[in-house]
This record gives structure tokens, C-alpha cells and sequence, in this order.
């Protein structure tokens, strides 16, 4: 079969169950396209063929066998450099790291594993995973398939790149302030952020880290289709003793109105008449398919969630941050420290304390909201896609990227699922927009999700531009 490469994960193991396709030419496939147009894209930087070729082998034998192999049978992955894998360097996109090997693999690739999947390769992220841009002084530049002009976003962007152009079916990512959600934006994809404590997380390689991240940042899945971001958080999900913060909870939650809070302007954000469209186009889009619009001038305080996210996830060990930048030498992550000094650092006991006091207080509201609908749309950033490494060019460019980006920082802060869907193109840059709903109530987010994909152009793996 030619082209296999260009299938949805979900096809693709149905496929390889029935032995119509075999994981081994499903591996070889996609280390075909990566060999094609990685060298255009730097988007995987880290990748052992024959390692490949022997997980298909496993999982070719073992249908072989009658046994069941996973949902994920055979399907190409792709996992971001700043979770363990075992053998690979977890160098979180840092000179300084990459003697860093793992002596075991962390949760989500476990579970990937346990699912079928076969990991094709690791994707790059800026130094410390800090930015909405991907370089570091390791790996390199990743540039985006769609235009490499533009951001492939950050930090999961080597992860966008990929799969925005068929290399892998999935890729795995994190997101502690729109590391998922910002990149599928970027490269026209999907991607999901979900609910802290759903999937496990855990890097034996690396030190344990402060409260703040702890409470922020989650791994999830990007993927060219909606029904591929589901199967793929069903396989990312499953219990792992080694993190205290999973819950138990289950993937399906309660049925509920399909009633949609609409709000084109969130707490100042000022959105480019680009992104408002979209958001508009979507919401046009769900009512077509008999959900309930409702629009509402604003969400709960979603600036001051940012404040206080970005105050836990910078500010607790700031200045071992910076040190540790510093010796790394990377311009972008010290544009990123350097840039936000004066809203995170000092952070003491008692400005932890109230950060914590009052993220309660904004966690309650948010919740109410979401008792009266199921979903809220709104805009993934202020502007499309960022012109590439934007965020160096001077104060005004630095301050222009944070403030678009409010609707993707503040969200972490509650623990709140939010998934990105690409709804189109302005010309040849993507955009998208924002679902957001209730913990654990990704289900919620996804079934909006897909009818706003089924109300526009289907999307598909691209060929890098030029």
C-alpha cells in the first residue's frame, strides 16, 4: 500500500489488526516520510531505526499470535525529547542535559507501549520547553511545514511539525501554558491539553519539580484528526503507580446539554479580526450541528490566571533558573526569564501562599461556568501564528507574544482540560480555536471538537513548503 504514512492512527490499526498492513511496513513508512522531509523540518531529532523496526516486528508476531496488541496496533508515535525513553537522552532541548540518558521510560511512553504504538522517534523543543518557538543550541531550529516563515509554535513544535507532515500518526507532547495547544495551532493540527492527574507523568532522569509545574503541566497528544486525538488519549491514560497526582477517573463523563459559552473577546485579549472570525466560523459550525450557542461577554478572570501560572511555573526557583539558563547560553530561554523577572521574582512562602489561596478562589469560578455549559470556544491566541522567533526581536515584540497568548496560559492554572482544533487557513497560515470544558471532561471538548472538524475541510498530512 502506498502511502501509508497519510492514513489517521485510527485507520492505520484497524488496518494492521487485520492484518491487511503489517507494523513493520507501517514502521518503514514512516521512517520513508521522516527520512523525505525531516531534513527540511529538523522536527525529529532523535531517532533509531532498527529499534523501530524491531517494535513492529514484536507487535506483528504478537497479532500473529492472536493476542491483542492495543488500540494503538503498529501505529507510528512520535514522543517530545523531554520525557524519558529509555537509552535516549532527555535533554529538554539543553547542551547541558544531553548526557542525560533515562534508565527507564516514563508513564505515557509505558502506556503508549502497552497500547501498540511503536515510538518512531523523539521531537524537538526549545531549551527548558520555555518558549512558543523551537531552537535550542543542541538540536537546532524546527521549522513549520506550512510556512517556514512562522512559528511551528512551542514548546511541543518539533511534535506539531511532525505530524503536520506525516511523520508519525500521533505525536505526544506537554503543556504547562499552551505547549500542545499553541503548536497545533501553529502547524494546523490538533492538539489536546488534558486535565491534570489524567495521564501520568513522571521523569526518573531528572530531579523532582517545584509545586507550581507540578500543578500545571500535562502531557497530551496532537494528531491530524479528532477521532486520532481521542484513541490516543484513551492509550496515554492508563494508572501508573509513579504519579500521585493520576486520578481514576473515567474517559466518558455524565451526559449534558450541548450548550456552548461563546466569547470572542476573553478578558481584554483584543483578538486580530482573523482569529474572531474563526471563532465565529466555529461556532456557526456547532450550531449546524445542533449544539446551542450562547454568547457571553466574558470568562471567569482568565488575565489573572495567566499572572499567577506564570508566576508558579517561573517564579518558584527563579533564580535557579536563571543560573541554570545562564550556563546553557540560550537566548530564547533567557529572553523568556529576562523578560518576565519583574512579574515573578521575588517568590517567597507568603507570595506562594497567596498564589495558591487565590487559584482556588479562580478554580471555583471556572467550574460554575462549566455547570451551565458543557463547552467554552474561544481563541487559542490573540494573533495567527507568530512570525519565527518573534519573541527576540525587541520588549515590544516579547510583551505583544505574552499578551496573545493569555487564553492559552491562564487555563493550566485550573487544571483545566483545553483542546485546540484547526479550522482552516488565512492564506497559507493556520488557524483554530479553543474548547475548553470541566475536569475530566475531555469527552466534552472532543464532541465539540469533532463537529467543528466535520463542518470544514478535513485535514491531511502536507509536504513541506519551500
Amino acid at each position: 500500500m502506498h502511502d501509508i504514512w497519510r492514513l489517521s492512527a485510527t485507520d492505520l490499526a484497524a488496518l494492521i489488526k487485520s492484518k491487511k498492513v503489517s507494523a513493520a511496513e507501517a514502521a518503514q513508512a514512516a521512517l520513508d516520510r521522516l527520512d523525505a522531509v525531516n531534513p527540511k523540518l529538523n522536527a525529529v531529532v532523535d531517532h533509531r531505526p532498527a529499534e523501530v523496526l524491531a517494535q513492529a516486528a514484536a507487535i506483528d508476531a504478537a497479532i500473529g499470535r492472536d493476542e491483542d496488541v492495543g488500540p494503538l496496533a503498529g501505529v507510528p508515535v512520535t514522543v517530545k525529547v523531554n520525557i524519558d525513553q529509555q537509552g535516549f537522552a532527555t535533554t529538554n532541548g539543553l547542551k547541558l542535559q544531553r548526557d542525560t540518558i533515562a534508565k527507564s521510560n516514563s508513564p505515557v511512553i509505558d502506556n503508549l507501549r502497552k497500547s501498540g504504538a511503536v515510538i518512531l522517534g523523539r521531537t524537538n523543543c526549545p531549551a527548558f520547553s520555555y518558549r512558543w518557538f523551537t531552537t535550542n543550541l543542541v538540536h537546532g531550529d524546527t521549522k513549520n511545514p506550512r510556512d517556514p516563515g512562522i512559528t511551528p509554535g512551542g514548546s511541543s513544535g518539533g511534535a506539531a511539525s511532525a505530524v503536520a507532515a506525516g511523520i508519525g500518526h500521533i505525536a505526544h507532547g506537554t503543556d504547562i501554558a499552551g505547549s500542545i495547544r499553541y503548536p497545533a495551532y501553529a502547524c494546523g493540527v490538533h492538539g489536546l491539553r488534558p486535565t491534570l492527574g489524567r495521564i501520568p507523568a513522571f521523569n526518573a532522569a531528572l530531579p523532582e519539580r517545584p509545586i507550581g509545574p507540578q500543578m500545571c503541566a500535562v502531557s497530551g497528544p496532537l494528531a491530524r484528526t479528532i477521532g486520532d486525538i481521542r484513541i490516543a488519549l484513551a492509550a496515554m491514560s492508563p494508572r501508573d503507580a509513579r504519579d500521585p497526582w493520576w486520578v481514576p477517573a473515567p474517559l466518558e463523563g455524565p451526559p449534558m446539554p450541548k450548550r456552548v459559552a461563546l466569547c470572542l473577546n476573553p478578558d481584554g485579549l483584543n483578538p486580530v479580526p482573523e482569529v474572531t472570525a474563526a471563532v465565529a466560523d466555529a461556532a456557526r459550525r456547532l450550531e449546524r450541528a445542533g449544539w446551542t450557542v450562547e454568547e457571553i461577554s466574558n470568562t471567569p478572570p482568565l488575565r489573572e490566571a495567566a499572572e499567577i501560572n506564570t508566576k508558579l511555573w517561573l517564579g518558584d526557583g527563579y533564580e535557579a533558573q536563571l543560573e541554570m539558563a545562564e550556563r546553557e547560553g540560550d537566548p530564547g530561554a533567557l529572553a523568556c526569564l529576562r523578560g518576565n523577572r519583574s512579574k515573578v521574582f521575588p517568590f517567597d512562602g507568603a507570595a506562594l501562599s497567596k498564589a495558591l489561596t487565590r487559584r482556588l478562589t479562580l478554580i471555583r469560578e471556572w467550574l460554575a461556568l462549566f455547570e451551565q455549559y458543557a463547552v467554552l470556544l474561544m481563541p487559542v491566541s490573540g494573533e495567527l501564528p507568530f512570525p519565527d522567533q518573534l519573541d527576540r526581536k525587541d520588549e515590544a515584540s516579547f510583551a505583544r507574544v505574552w499578551h496573545a497568548q493569555m487564553p492559552q496560559i491562564g487555563i493550566p492554572l485550573m487544571g483545566l482540560p483545553g483542546l485546540t482544533v484547526s479550522t482552516g487557513l488565512v492564506g497559507r497560515i493556520p488557524v483554530g480555536v479553543q474548547i475548553v470544558s470541566g475536569r475530566f471532561r475531555e469527552d466534552l471538548c472532543l464532541a465539540a471538537g469533532e463537529a467543528i472538524e466535520a463542518g470544514g475541510t478535513p485535514s491531511a498530512a502536507i509536504d513541506p513548503a519551500g
